[in-house]
Formats: structure tokens, sequence, C-alpha cells
């Protein structure tokens, strides 16, 4: 994702076709190392393409990511999730009652 950044940012910049060079000198700018491998692999797949081209068909790959969302309140449900961790119960609230304290000890005792 970092080189991929790195070449918008050169695109946006006014360089239409940047090289791997300058997206190491972008990296390191904000002190990240470029990874060789990573770079030459991305430059092999965007040679000979415009950005407009890469954000066009990068758009349809786009719309078949399931998103999630849609607003509304959150359910909540007692079945455990898929996930394979055990689920969290809410705490149930027990209530406490407080012990009459007799009046005789005036609120202390000998082994407290």
């Amino acid at each position: 994702m970092k080189v991929v950044c790195a070449y918008l940012l050169a695109c946006l910049g006014g360089n239409s076709t940047p090289s791997a060079d300058d997206l190491k000198n972008i990296l390191g700018s904000v002190g990240i190392e470029g990874d060789e491998g990573r770079l030459q692999l991305f430059m092999d797949q965007i040679a000979g393409k415009s950005i407009e081209e890469v954000i066009a068909s990068g758009r349809g790959k786009l719309a078949s990511v399931p998103s999630g969302g849609g607003g509304g309140g959150v359910a909540v449900s007692a079945a455990p999730s898929s996930g394979g961790g055990a689920a969290a119960e809410p705490a149930k609230e027990e209530k406490v009652e407080a012990k009459e304290e007799s009046d005789d000890d005036m609120g202390f005792s000998l082994f407290d």
C-alpha cells in the first residue's frame, strides 16, 4: 500500500510516469525503506498503463468488495459468533443487600 500511495503522490505532483527510484525517494523522505521486490512487482504490473486506467479498473474491483455497515442500531445476540472464540456473555447484575449492623457494637467489632 505504501508503494501505491507513493506512486499516486508522484502522479499528483506532476510526474505521469514515476520510476522505481522516484518511489524510493518519496518513501525515503518520510523514513520508509522501499522493498525492492514489492517495488519491482508493482512497476511490472503498472507498466504501460496510465493512472486513469489503473483507477478505473480498481473501481470495478472495489464494487465487489463487501463493505458491511448500513447504519442503524447495533443488535446484540446471545449466540456465539462463528469467529471460533467464545462469546462473552453480558454480566448479570446481582443485588447485594447490605447487612444490617446491630446497634450493640456501634459499627465495629473486636475482630475487624
